[in-house]
């Protein structure tokens, strides 16, 4: 883990620490971090499937071959 200096705004902070029910400064920026990155990872599976990565399974023989 590498120690960083940052300058964080104080009503950002604890509207942070609100929203997500930390208390310390080191929960809360962990916390927000790993929720950026998991709705990250939503946007982008939300974005494969609606341009259509799962069409093949509609298609009974097409899902037969995905699935045997």
């Amino acid at each position: 883990m590498t120690k960083r200096l940052v300058d964080i705004d104080d009503s950002d902070l604890q509207a942070a620490q609100e929203a997500l029910a930390t208390r310390t400064i080191k929960d809360t920026v962990g916390q927000a971090l790993r929720d950026a990155a998991a709705a990250a990872a939503r946007r982008r599976e939300i974005q494969r499937l609606t341009a259509g990565s799962l069409a093949g399974l509609a298609d009974k023989e097409e899902r037969a071959k995905l699935w045997p």
